[in-house]
């Protein structure tokens, strides 16, 4: 159920601010079931923010792969399925003591969160909608 979103798509909704660049991840994950990683030969890509690790996420393939230059440039973006994250992934990165970085652009930071917590958000957005 995915969509191709065009270079245009992509650049608008990168230029818009942290928090609705969160709105419109929520909505796309819902809608597409699943949540989109870098990942190279080790795993997730990780970053550092403040002393903490945290694992930056995508709504949508053209959007990490937008993250993929320089440094990542080797890496690859992957799906997550939402059943694989609330099963598999959740426990694991809250057991591992990793944030999440959510939606983070070239240009701009993405949100910062517990996993639990955007867990239980991914959840509560699913019984609201239609």
């Amino acid at each position: 159920m995915n969509s191709t979103l065009t270079p245009k798509d992509v650049e608008s909704i990168q230029q818009k601010n942290a928090k609705n660049r969160y709105q419109y991840f929520l909505e796309e994950v819902l809608k597409n079931q699943q949540i989109w990683l870098l990942i190279d030969e080790y795993g997730s890509v990780m970053l550092n923010s403040e002393d903490e690790d945290c694992v930056p996420v995508w709504p949508n393939e053209e959007f990490a792969l937008a993250w993929a230059t320089e440094e990542w440039s080797h890496c690859t973006a992957s799906p997550i399925s939402l059943e694989q994250w609330h099963k598999l992934w959740t426990p694991g990165l809250e057991e591992d003591e990793l944030l999440l970085v959510i939606f983070p652009t070239q240009h701009c930071e993405g949100l910062i969160s517990y996993v639990y917590d955007f867990d239980a958000e991914l959840k509560k957005q699913a019984k609201i909608q239609p």
